[in-house]
């Protein structure tokens, strides 16, 4: 019978005929320490031994799954996200490292405040609510999202990482109409329907659509989400945005025209726009 090592080498050789080769090793590693339910210091130390085949076949249809193209985070449920677990599932947006700079932001505008009252417009998995939680136990967090099946997943994943915010459902800001707070922070939808054949496989065919796209040029939810900003924000507040390749001069024009002040953007490592930042007056 063959040991992990093998299973694991074959493992890789599948992958390597999937869409995404370079990652196969890593892959494998995680798909069968996922099926085994151990770490990896665990399989390297014991590589030797022997699989069921119970475990075989469960590990056989995470690769086949893995070859198709469904990303990983989906395939065994969980992500990192700003050094914390997070659950994700097909309802919500798997987190993406560049949206930590969105955290961070935020986390140096509620420097400003004594007690912030921030609120996260469409939440999805509640990566950047419950990061936040966890950074400024004095804020009061609120977040929002349109899709009842994501905030089930983003309440969990407040639960995991042990913070206490508010979650509400409803179409971006309608769910607080009658609050004011001192920080709005949204990584929405900014994918042009026009860009959907260049993305990859596993965003395409995996990732919700509602969270992807955004009208033809990918601002639709920007000029709804600006001005109920702005009138969400209670004076001297910030709106922190996170945005597209190629959208800051369309985001200066869309802030400026709703009344924000002050606005500037946050470069990614790549140094590409990756955050938008105003302030009401």
């Amino acid at each position: 019978m063959p040991s992990l090592r093998h299973h694991l080498e074959l493992g890789e050789l599948a992958l390597k005929d999937g869409p995404h080769p370079e990652s196969a090793r890593r892959d494998s590693e995680l798909l069968l320490t996922h099926t085994l339910k151990k770490n990896r210091t665990w399989l390297l130390a014991h590589d030797d031994e022997l699989l069921s085949d119970k475990l075989f076949l469960s590990y056989t249809e995470l690769l086949a799954r893995r070859r198709c193209g469904e990303p990983i985070q989906y395939i065994i449920g969980e992500t990192e996200f700003y050094g914390l677990p997070f659950r994700v599932t097909r309802d919500v947006l798997i987190p993406r490292p560049e949206t930590e700079h969105l955290v961070e932001k935020v986390i140096e505008l509620a420097a400003r405040f004594q007690q912030p009252r921030i609120v996260d417009v469409g939440t999805g998995s509640g990566a950047i609510a419950v990061a936040l939680a966890h950074k400024l136990p004095h804020a009061q967090i609120t977040a929002t999202d349109i899709c009842s099946r994501a905030l089930v997943v983003a309440r969990k994943n407040a639960k995991l990482n042990e913070v206490d915010l508010r979650f509400l459902e409803g179409d971006l800001l309608a769910p607080v109409a009658s609050e004011k707070f001192e920080i709005v922070v949204s990584n929405p939808p900014y994918v042009p329907e026009t860009d959907r054949a260049t993305l990859s496989v596993e965003v395409r065919e995996y990732e919700p659509a509602l969270a992807l796209f955004a009208g033809d040029d990918g601002l639709d939810v920007y000029r709804r989400l600006i001005p109920a900003a702005f009138d969400a924000l209670a004076p001297g507040g910030f709106v922190a945005l996170e945005i597209g390749y190629g959208l800051s001069t369309a985001m200066r024009e869309l802030l400026s025209r709703a009344g924000f002040e002050q606005i500037e953007f946050v470069p990614d490592l790549q140094n590409i726009p990756r955050v938008a930042c105003a302030r009401r007056p």
